[in-house]
């Protein structure tokens, strides 16, 4: 049953039911205090109603944060996915709690950051957001509906097939040569120190191997004779070898 009580110049509703923790809400005035008891009180008796205690007083930041912490270290682009979710922790939608996370939020968001950057950034932004609060719904039992789902996203980018010319790949691996490199002007510049640079790019060219696979590629997986790489593990799941 629903009690309203004056407390220093404001109306607090309570409601107790049994097998319910108990609903409480302060508002300016009686009237709506009333309103708000009847209504709850009325979801309750109709078996519908969900507490959005937990929802109003966690953050967009808070579950982006927490996500960071315990699921994605667990991940193969664990570091990737660390960093993003702290920049958009950092972001002025992360303030808002998850019960005040409306479409209209996501939408003004979306609009936000295509005025600075990609669309596919953008879509990669909305789409760490959705998996988040997907999570915190299954996984940690929280009371929202995922607002992303229900806004316009943007239309992705086209994708890329162009591959660079036979000169511009000369001019690259000379540019990657420890030393020195004359320029077009004739003006000799000092470019990487790093002998390593210019073999990852080479096989980048010649294999479309990704930063991270190239990185985490093992002399045990090379195999000279046959002039073969072996990838255990990749972004879309095992490979044999790349030739």
């Amino acid at each position: 049953m629903a009690s309203i009580r004056e407390r220093g110049g404001r109306w607090q509703a309570r409601i107790t039911r049994h097998g319910h923790l108990p609903e409480t809400k302060t508002f300016d005035a009686y009237e709506a205090a009333l309103k708000w008891a009847r209504a709850i009180e009325a979801e309750i008796d109709r078996g519908v109603f969900v507490s959005l205690k937990e929802a109003e007083r966690t953050t967009l930041s808070d579950v982006l944060l927490r996500y960071a912490q315990e699921v994605s270290p667990s991940k193969r682009s664990a570091a990737n996915n660390i960093f993003k979710l702290g920049f958009l922790a950092r972001q002025k939608i992360g303030k808002l709690s998850l019960a005040n996370l409306t479409p209209k939020a996501i939408a003004q968001f979306r609009d936000d950051r295509l005025a600075t950057v990609t669309a596919g950034t953008v879509l990669l932004d909305l789409a760490t957001i959705r998996a988040v609060l997907n999570h915190a719904r299954r996984e940690w039992g929280m009371a929202i509906e995922n607002p992303v789902e229900k806004i316009r996203k943007p239309s992705a980018p086209p994708h890329r097939d162009r591959v660079l010319n036979q000169d511009e790949e000369k001019l690259l691996l000379e540019v990657l040569t420890p030393g020195e490199f004359r320029g077009k002007d004739g003006r000799f510049s000092k470019e990487t120190r790093d002998t390593w640079v210019k073999p990852m790019v080479t096989i980048a060219i010649e294999t479309a191997m990704r930063r991270g696979e190239l990185l985490a590629l093992q002399w045990k997986y090379v195999d000279l004779v046959r002039r073969t790489a072996h990838l255990p593990m990749t972004k879309t799941g095992p490979l044999e070898q790349f030739r």
